[in-house]
C-alpha cells in the first residue's frame, strides 16, 4: 500500500547582507501583523463576537493603506497571510479545547520565521529564490531531496544563536509501510538510563546538558553582568545561546537514531503515558527531566510510526509497572526510587527498569488483543494480574 507522506527537510543557508535584512524586515512584519490581527480578535470577543480569517484578511489589506503601516507593503505579501493563517488555526485549537488561548509574539523570544507557498517562491535546478529577492538563496544542500521533489511551502526561520535555516515541505515517496515483524517491545524511560527495553537491553543517558554544564554555567555569569542593551551584552547572549544551541542538536540526533530503530525493528512498541510537564514541576529532578526529552522522543516514535505503518501504544500512568512482579503478577505495596533491583516472593529477582519494560509490554498487548485493562488488580482470584493473562481463542 503506497502512502503520500509530506516531510520537511531543513537546511542551514548562508544570506547576503541583503538577504538578511529582507527576511529580518519580513520576520518583524509577520509579527506585527499576528499581534494586531490577535488584539483585533480578542477584542472583539470580548463583545462576545467571533472574527474570522477572511475578516482579519481584509483587515490586512486597510493597515497597508494607512501611513503608520505603510511598510507592510515592502514585503512579501505571502507571509503575512499565512500568519493570519497560522493564528486562525490557533484559536480552533483552542475552541477545540486542544490549546489554550493564542498569545501575542515577543520580538526578544518568540521564534522568527516566514513561511512562503508556492506562488512566492522559486526552485529550479536546485537554486531556490524567494519573494523580493533577485539572487537565491546559499543553501547547503546537507542531504539530497528526494527525486522530483516540489515543495510546497517553504519556512525561513533564524534561531537564537543567530543561524540561519530554510524548510522545505514536499512529499518523499521513499517513506512506505514496513513489512511486518514478529518483535514488540515495552519502553520504560528513566534517568539513569534514558531507555529501557523489555528485550533487557539498556540505552545510557549520554547527559547532553551536562558535558556544557561548566560552559554555560561560565557564559551565563558573564552573561549576568553586562549591562542590559549593550552590544557586549547581545554578543554574551550570542555565545550562551550557542552552547543550548549545541545541546539541543546532539540531544535531537540522538533521539533520531534511538527511535528510528525501534520503529524499523519492533511492532508494536508499548510506552508509559507520562505526564512530563507536571514532573518538572519538582525541582530535584527537573534538570534531569529535561534534558532526557521524555516528550520529545514521544513524539518522534508516534509521528514515525505513522509514517511507516507501526502502532505506539500508551499505557496508564497510573499503571504499577516498577511494583508488578512481571514472573507471577505479585504487586508490592512500596517501591522508592533508591531500590534498583528487588526479589519478589516467588523467588525472581528483578532490575527495576526491565521488569517495568516487561509490564509495559504485556500490558500493551492485553490492550490490543483483548481489551484488557491497564492497571491490574490488587489481589485476583488466580494471583495474576489481567496483564499476565492470555487472551483465548474465538471460536469458529
Amino acid at each position: 500500500m503506497s502512502t503520500h507522506v509530506k516531510r520537511a527537510f531543513k537546511y542551514r543557508f548562508c544570506p547576503t547582507d541583503a538577504q538578511a535584512a529582507e527576511l529580518s524586515r519580513t520576520f518583524g512584519c509577520v509579527r506585527k501583523v499576528y499581534n494586531l490581527a490577535l488584539a483585533a480578535r480578542t477584542e472583539a470577543w470580548s463583545r462576545q463576537e467571533r472574527v474570522s480569517y477572511r475578516q482579519t484578511s481584509a483587515m490586512l489589506t486597510a493597515w497597508k493603506k494607512t501611513g503608520e503601516l505603510a511598510y507592510l507593503n515592502e514585503v512579501s505579501s505571502v507571509p503575512l497571510q499565512q500568519a493570519l493563517r497560522h493564528l486562525q488555526t490557533a484559536f480552533t485549537h483552542f475552541f477545540g479545547k486542544r490549546a489554550r488561548y493564542p498569545r501575542f509574539k515577543s520580538r526578544k523570544t518568540s521564534r522568527r520565521s516566514a513561511e512562503y507557498t508556492a506562488s512566492a517562491f522559486r526552485f529550479r535546478d536546485g537554486k531556490l529564490t524567494l519573494a523580493k529577492m533577485t539572487e537565491p538563496l546559499a543553501v547547503v544542500w546537507s542531504r539530497p531531496l528526494p527525486g522530483g521533489a516540489k515543495p510546497s511551502t517553504v519556512t525561513v526561520s533564524q534561531d537564537a544563536a543567530g543561524r540561519w535555516f530554510v524548510s522545505l515541505l514536499c512529499e518523499d515517496p521513499s517513506v512506505q509501510p514496513l513489512p511486518a515483524t514478529g518483535q514488540a517491545v515495552g519502553v520504560d524511560v528513566g534517568l539513569e538510563h534514558l531507555l529501557a527495553l523489555s528485550t533487557g537491553e539498556k540505552i545510557a543517558n549520554p547527559w547532553h546538558e551536562r558535558r556544557d554544564r561548566a560552559a554555560l554555567a561560565k557564559q551565563q555569569r558573564r552573561l549576568a553582568k553586562k549591562e542590559k542593551g549593550s552590544a557586549n551584552r547581545a554578543r554574551a547572549r550570542l555565545k550562551v545561546a550557542k552552547i543550548h544551541a549545541r545541546i539541543a542538536d546532539r540531544r535531537r540526533d540522538t533521539l533520531h537514531k534511538i527511535t528510528t530503530r525501534l520503529v524499523r525493528e519492533n511492532q508494536p512498541i508499548v510506552i508509559e503515558d507520562l505526564t512530563v510537564r507536571n514532573m518538572v514541576t519538582n525541582r530535584k529532578p527537573a534538570r534531569a527531566i529535561s534534558d532526557a526529552a521524555w516528550s520529545e522522543s514521544r513524539s518522534m516514535l508516534e509521528y514515525q510510526a505513522q509514517w511507516y505503518r507501526r502502532e505506539v501504544i500508551a499505557v496508564d500512568r497510573w499503571f504499577p509497572s516498577s511494583r508488578l512482579c512481571s514472573a507471577c503478577g505479585t504487586l508490592r505495596e512500596a517501591m522508592p526510587l533508591h531500590v534498583r533491583t528487588w526479589t519478589c516472593d516467588c523467588g525472581v529477582t528483578h532490575d527495576r527498569d526491565v521488569n517495568a519494560a516487561h509490564n509495559l509490554l504485556a500490558a500493551g498487548l492485553a490492550v490490543t488483543v483483548c481489551g484488557a485493562g491497564v492497571r491490574p488488580q490488587r489481589s485476583t482470584p488466580d494471583g495474576q494480574s489481567a496483564t499476565k493473562q492470555k487472551p483465548s481463542r474465538r471460536e469458529p
